[in-house]
């Protein structure tokens, strides 16, 4: 089971079935409105926005998106019984966040390396002009 999905069942009265039993066992998606249901189950001394934390995370993350970016992903309930497929729009949006997550994690290539050093080093023009706003003006000087 992973580190998230551990949490959010430290948090419940019983664990929920939907979440992964061993690593390498599937993530499920949520059924829509399972929050409230987690919500319903939450041991008495643990507040909502613990678990809303928790359950952002799981969610939030690059297994899930990859989870519910597939073609043929299901909605699963509490007990992790199939309730209904993802949307087409939640499985595009699923992609689109998936990619996005692997984009930021991607170590920069060489050449966006390079470039953004040769970005950072001033020319010789802008260092003269650093130079010259630089320099304290005498208060008794005329104007420009």
């Amino acid at each position: 089971m992973s580190q998230k999905a551990s949490v959010i069942n430290a948090l419940m009265t019983s664990p929920a079935a939907i979440f992964p039993k061993k690593a390498g066992d599937p993530i499920l998606p949520f059924s829509i409105g399972l929050f409230e249901v987690l919500k319903s189950r939450l041991k008495p001394d643990v507040g909502a926005t613990v678990l809303r934390r928790a359950v952002a995370a799981y969610v939030h993350s690059k297994r899930y998106y990859f989870a519910s970016a597939q073609p043929a992903a299901m909605r699963h309930d509490f007990d992790g019984e199939v309730v209904e497929p993802v949307s087409a729009a939640d499985r595009m949006l699923a992609q689109e966040r998936f990619m996005t997550l692997k984009r930021d994690k991607e170590p920069p290539s060489p050449a966006a390396v390079a470039d953004n050093v040769a970005a950072a080093i001033p020319s010789k023009n802008e260092m003269i002009r650093a130079a010259l706003l630089s320099r304290k003006r005498d208060p008794g000087a005329a104007p420009y």
